[in-house]
């Protein structure tokens, strides 16, 4: 026998890539989770793995934290408790992982960096995984060290007695989440290698390398994928699906992102397993890498071992065999060409796939299977017609032998299982662009997440807050909560923003209220054709309208302030709630305070389009109310 195979997953975070799924309406949003984790009905998910929210960028936004500050503890925040809780629902054996690409500035001390002090660290992510447990009775099953990010070996034998200490003990950790670099370290120091449980690599093209095969541990392709999901997305996902193990003996493969959740123009739009990017249309599409995942994931379950005889076909491609030791037999062939099953990275070496008959004879115990059940996609990309997860009349075997006509750019599952099937609801509601006219009150008494909708926060954290001592019209609001600058992954802003809107807006008008908190060096803005997002956010431009606590204002034509296009004397101050509106027409942009024309004319040449926006000019607290967008 080969390995034990741990299953196919999905990743939501690192970052936010599943912001807008929470925001959509009955029934479409519970059609998704169906299409995710419903056993036999679509992907049927063997694996969640979800961002340990650190309050920083992650790629497409930030996640909030358990842990803003250090005497704080809340494990209601974001919305990937709600996610796993739902997962686990639909798979009562899903396993759950956890892993932290950012973690709150006061781990750090200051430092961007979490190793300094390990315990801290090390209490930090354990309290996340106890708080699963106790608040959501999820039972976290792996959970890994800092996302593509340096490991350090102390840390990892900190954390590992800190989970015993504890009691979580069959809590297994996976190193590094990177390269395969940390076998050469277990190798040489037994207390590592035994604090590791997984090796997880990240975009491994299939290989691993003589170290990790040396360790003797189980070896997974951690994150993979991270393609736009069209059909050649679907083809990369098939090919490595397969080769990860053929080649790398790899036994678990986990797709970034889970679900394309998240605006399109952010980076690597549409990288997910399918689309659910239009909340407000209730509009999703299910994409072909679902069917891809169902051919492995309805046909074997974590726990099955893969047989000795896997490998690459005669002319292109290849298979897997594998079994639940109970008599049961999954055969999945791949035979996808190289043009049609290029992945985002690492780069692909040129390969031959030709269209093939291949012969498989069943030995030994699987001799006397009279029948398998087969399912086939096709990707068609000649005529551009696929046809996918198709159920076709089973296969008669004669002396365990059988034969099949191969083609290029196939998937075929041969099995003894009989439930597999391919799931369908009614087409949901057609795409529609962002409405035109948008407004958000934040009045909301017990919302059942901690973030507006729509806002997609790209440098601090905005939750809904209640202003107690406001007894006036501003008890529910938006508040920016974060005071420090968090150990990041990606290059944050210095400012805090979240955008939210239609990418192609040109023309609009945003007005918010706004409340600052810090006395001298408060700042808030709102802001319209935001043009960037994700790791690049340092670099937005748009039109800014900030003011300040110390009674100036400024428009600019960046966020970090430095083109400016206008300023002067606008009497604001902290602890008063002030209404900021911004009109960009054409070339032109113009500014009332409180009802009054502040500025106007200024000359706005790019960028031409972006999103909405408000926040602040520092890590600093400060509250938002009636949000609203008027676009031509």
């Amino acid at each position: 026998m080969g390995r034990v195979f741990d299953g196919v997953g999905g990743l939501s975070g690192g970052g936010a890539t599943s912001r807008l799924l929470v925001n959509y309406a009955e029934p479409y949003r519970s059609q998704i989770l169906d299409y995710l984790f419903k056993p036999n009905f679509g992907a049927s998910l063997h694996i969640l793995k979800v961002e340990i929210g650190g309050d920083a960028q992650t790629t497409d936004g930030t996640e909030p934290s358990h842990m803003h500050y250090e005497n704080d503890e809340n494990y209601f925040r974001g919305y990937e408790w709600w996610l796993m809780k739902e997962a686990k629902k639909r798979n009562p054996n899903i396993t759950l992982i956890g892993l932290p690409w950012a973690f709150p500035g006061w781990v750090g001390h200051g430092e961007n960096w979490p190793y300094d002090f390990p315990d801290i660290t090390a209490a930090y992510v354990v309290n996340w995984i106890l708080g699963a447990k106790q608040y959501h009775d999820l039972d976290i099953q792996y959970v890994g060290i800092w996302n593509e990010r340096n490991f350090d070996s102390k840390y990892i034998k900190v954390l590992r007695n800190t989970l015993d200490k504890v009691g979580l003990t069959d809590v297994g950790i996976i190193a590094a989440d990177g390269d395969w670099s940390i076998a050469g370290s277990m190798i040489v120091d037994p207390y590592l290698y035994d604090s590791v449980q997984v090796i997880g690599a990240h975009y491994p093209g299939t290989t691993t390398v003589k170290d990790a095969l040396k360790t003797q541990k189980q070896l997974w392709s951690s994150e993979d994928y991270s393609t736009f999901n069209d059909d050649v997305g679907g083809g990369c996902w098939a090919r490595i699906l397969n080769q990860n193990y053929v080649n790398g003996l790899m036994t678990a493969t986990i797709s970034w992102n889970l679900v394309a959740s998240y605006y399109e123009e952010l980076p690597f739009g549409r990288d997910g397993l399918m689309t659910a990017e239009e909340p407000w249309s209730g509009n999703y599409v299910v994409e072909s890498p679902i069917w891809i995942t169902a051919h492995t994931t309805q046909f074997t379950q974590p726990g099955w071992t893969y047989l000795q005889t896997v490998g690459h076909l005669a002319q292109g491609g290849s298979y897997v065999a594998l079994t639940d030791g109970k008599g049961n037999l999954t055969v999945v062939i791949e035979t996808m060409t190289h043009d049609h099953s290029v992945c985002i990275r690492p780069p692909l070496p040129p390969f031959n796939v030709t269209s093939q008959n291949a012969t498989f004879q069943l030995k030994g115990s699987f001799a006397s299977i009279k029948e398998l059940k087969v399912w086939r996609s096709q990707f068609n990309f000649k005529t551009k017609k696929p046809s996918f997860f198709e159920k076709l009349t089973p296969l008669k075997l004669s002396d365990g032998s059988f034969s099949l006509n191969l083609a290029e750019d196939e998937v075929y599952t041969l099995t003894t299982i009989t439930t597999g099937q391919k799931g369908s609801y009614p087409d949901p509601p057609p795409s529609a662009r962002f409405p035109k006219v948008y407004k958000d009150d934040f009045d909301v008494r017990n919302p059942p997440f901690s973030e507006a909708p729509d806002f997609a926060d790209q440098t601090g954290v905005f939750e809904y807050y209640v202003n107690l001592t406001d007894p006036g019209p501003h008890v529910f609001t938006l508040r920016q909560v974060l005071t420090q600058r968090p150990v990041t992954w990606a290059t944050d802003a210095d400012q805090t923003i979240s955008v939210i809107g239609d990418y192609e807006w040109q023309n609009l008008t945003v007005t918010c209220d706004v409340f600052m908190e810090s006395v001298k060096m408060g700042g808030v803005f709102i802001a319209a054709r935001v043009d960037k997002g994700g790791q690049s956010i340092r670099s937005a431009r748009g039109v800014f309208f900030w003011v300040f606590a110390d009674g100036t204002y400024k428009v600019t034509n960046d966020l970090a302030g430095q083109t400016v296009l206008a300023e002067g004397q606008s009497g604001t101050r902290a602890y008063g709630w002030h209404t900021l509106s911004l009109t960009v027409e054409g070339q032109y942009a113009s500014g009332l305070l409180n009802g009054y024309t502040l500025w106007k004319n200024a000359v706005v040449l790019t960028p031409q389009n972006g999103w909405a926006a408000l926040g602040t000019h520092s890590f600093e607290l400060a509250q938002f109310d009636n949000f609203a967008v008027v676009a031509a």
